[in-house]
């Protein structure tokens, strides 16, 4: 297989994964994190996460920029069965598409990695199923999430908001893969992914306890050939989400919940952290 045709396969799978990455992550917040659903779920959603990183690494290791735009999850959203059945059909159909692949290509790792997402995909089908095969009869019938309480117009900052840090953990997560060359930034980089993916859930649980899909909107990813381009650009996005962040804290209506206003507070920290780090890495 030619180099180009592996890394326009492996850019499909990527935004395979990355759908069923965001699919469960939304799934968990409605159903709530600390419920046994909502658990499993974040525990399937890390699963993705790691199938994203070998992917993207890959891609990047062959010279090819990374698709960060997910595809899109067929589900059926008419009822918590519904849903199940839907990730089970998702997972099953994986199997033997990573297996063709793995047989089309020659390199023992990739081949590995492919033969890896197959039978992990079999497992994420078992558990869903488990999880299906377990729901009682209202559970089944019923819709993850709860009733909207906040005002709209406080629930379309928090969705900007989403969108925002969503943007800026992805683009991340690109560097980190476009740039593992430069082994410590890289790494650095994607640490910061990390802390990002934590201010997102943060943002992303407010909205969904108020029974709204958080939206995981992808603004555009810049596609930096320079490490130096990338951490300026970095700070720059950085500055940009401490901005939106200080407004939120002088909305009344973010007043009015401590959780909220203390988690921001920690985001705002974090950010001022990462700035000064990524600053000094240039």
């Amino acid at each position: 297989m030619k180099n180009k045709e592996l890394i326009t396969m492996l850019n499909r799978d990527l935004r395979d994964e990355h759908a069923a990455v965001v699919r469960y992550l939304i799934h968990s917040y409605l159903e709530g994190e600390d419920t046994a659903l909502g658990a499993k779920l974040l525990s399937r959603t890390r699963e993705e996460m790691w199938h994203m990183h070998w992917l993207g690494m890959i891609i990047a290791q062959k010279g090819g920029e990374p698709d960060m735009t997910p595809a899109a999850y067929p589900h059926d959203p008419t009822s918590r069965a519904a849903i199940f059945k839907s990730y089970v059909a998702y997972e099953k159909k994986l199997i033997p598409h990573y297996n063709r692949e793995a047989d089309k290509v020659n390199d023992p790792h990739i081949k590995r990695v492919l033969r890896r997402e197959a039978w992990e995909s079999g497992m994420h089908a078992a558990k869903f199923q488990k999880i299906l095969d377990k729901l009682s009869p209202e559970e089944a019938e019923g819709l993850p999430g709860g009733e909207n309480e906040l005002p709209g117009e406080f629930v379309n900052k928090l969705q900007k908001a989403v969108a925002g840090k969503y943007t800026q953990m992805l683009q991340h997560i690109r560097d980190s893969w476009v740039f593992q060359k430069e082994a410590a930034k890289a790494w650095q980089i994607m640490d910061f992914s990390m802390t990002q993916m934590k201010q997102l859930a943060h943002l992303a649980e407010d909205v969904a306890e108020n029974g709204m899909p958080p939206r995981f909107e992808l603004g555009e990813i810049e596609k930096n050939t320079s490490i130096g381009l990338a951490l300026e650009r970095a700070v720059q996005q950085l500055r940009k989400s401490r901005e939106r962040h200080i407004e939120l804290t002088k909305d009344p209506e973010a007043q009015k919940h401590k959780g909220f206003m203390a988690n921001l507070d920690l985001t705002l920290k974090q950010e001022q952290y990462e700035q000064e780090e990524i600053e000094d890495l240039k």
